[in-house]
């Protein structure tokens, strides 16, 4: 079944093109047509006059589904704390994909999530990218792995209890040895084959880092203080690596650094100032990264804040200075473009997943806006459209 969604005020988030009330054709999973008047044939009508119609919303930073909503300490599954280094972890073998965070998500119009191990290691595993909703649990995955998460700073040093890291020389140790590690590992590894001679013996933690490495997957650097987040991107240039600078708190102070990394992800950025090394965190920094030409998003960091608070961040950033335009860049094509899935969503455009959220109003503009229908893969997935909200 087709779904025609008729005469909302549209963000497609296409490069230079402004909102413009038109009409969005839907089936198969994917976005069929954009434009005024079109046809509804066989379709279902979906009338969002007066309507917000925004791409899918998307935290580009969480950890939905191993922080396990109301479970307790059964179900924290984030963080293996027993090892300093562990990029052989899969942030999918400790999901639950029935965490009701899931079904939060789509109901207030976050319609895809990265999401994977924390923060209290140096090398701390591998993220997946998927969509908050799906018929299968596979359904629901669009990259496996998508990142490799690495951490700087306070959590790192402060859990391991004696072992290395107990400080941040220790924590960027860790970091360089395995990569330098992973990269002696790969050349042998290239070198046997063209050679075809015996492989070295298997190394699981050095398997996990090998396409980190060769920049075929990227890397999510955990990094608050601007002394991390300069450590971060001296490691990630002495090793050429594909990297993000996650949380950035202080990177408004730096934003001339910051041209080296893949985008910053911010936030979350209601939270309490409860580490030193949130304290200089502000709103402010949308405004200055986008000044400066950083691309940025903005990330929940659930269990932090609920994934849809990315907007309530997003009203904060606006209120001091931030385009709103910019604002829901920050929720949609630039963390897309930072994850490595703008092909598939982020904007409004034909051919595109259809993953869409329609709000009462402006979301970002207004805290009383209410989502009223989610569409993910062209199906809708959450509508109290005939509640006429």
């Amino acid at each position: 079944m087709q779904i025609l969604l008729k005469n909302g005020l549209v963000y497609t988030m296409q490069k230079n093109e402004a909102p413009c009330v038109c009409d969005i054709m839907i089936g198969e999973g994917k976005i069929l047509a954009i434009g005024e008047e079109i046809l509804a044939g066989g379709a279902n009508v979906i009338d969002c006059t007066g309507k917000t119609v925004l791409p899918g919303l998307i935290d580009s930073h969480c950890h939905i589904g191993l922080f396990g909503s109301a479970m307790g300490e059964r179900g924290i599954d984030g963080n293996e704390v027993t090892s300093a280094n562990t990029p052989e972890l899969r942030g999918i073998d400790g999901l639950n994909p029935f965490d009701p965070e899931f079904k939060h998500s789509y109901t207030h119009g976050v319609t895809c999530v990265s999401t994977g191990p924390g923060s209290a290691n140096p090398i701390c595993g591998q993220f997946v990218t998927m969509k908050t909703y799906g018929k299968t649990f596979n359904d629901m995955i669009m990259k496996e792995p998508s990142s490799m998460k690495m951490a700087f700073g306070e959590n790192p040093k402060s859990t391991h209890k004696g072992a290395i890291p107990v400080t941040r020389m220790g924590t960027a140790a860790v970091i360089r040895e395995s990569l330098f590690k992973a990269k002696r590992y790969a050349e042998d590894k290239n070198l046997a084959i063209k050679e075809e001679k015996p492989l070295p013996p298997f190394d699981m933690k050095l398997e996990a880092l090998v396409p980190v490495v060769e920049g075929r997957l990227p890397v999510k650097a955990h990094a608050h203080r601007a002394d991390d987040i300069l450590t971060a991107l001296r490691i990630a240039k002495e090793f050429n690596l594909d990297m993000s600078i996650e949380h950035c708190s202080e990177g408004h102070l730096i934003p001339e650094q910051l041209s080296g990394a893949n985008g910053v992800i911010i936030g979350p950025l209601l939270g309490f100032p409860h580490k030193l090394e949130v304290a200089n965190q502000t709103p402010k920094a949308g405004k200055i990264f986008y000044d400066n030409g950083v691309k940025f998003a903005i990330m929940s960091d659930l269990p932090a804040t609920h994934t849809n608070d990315i907007l309530l961040g997003a009203g904060a950033c606006i209120r001091e200075g931030l385009p709103v335009i910019e604002a829901i860049r920050a929720l949609t094509i630039n963390p897309a473009e930072i994850l490595k899935i703008d092909d598939r969503v982020g904007s409004i455009a034909v051919g595109k997943d259809a993953d869409i959220a329609v709000f009462t109003t402006n979301p970002v503009e207004n805290v009383n806006a209410v989502n009223i229908l989610t569409v993910i893969d062209g199906e809708i997935v959450h509508d109290i459209m005939e509640e006429n909200l």
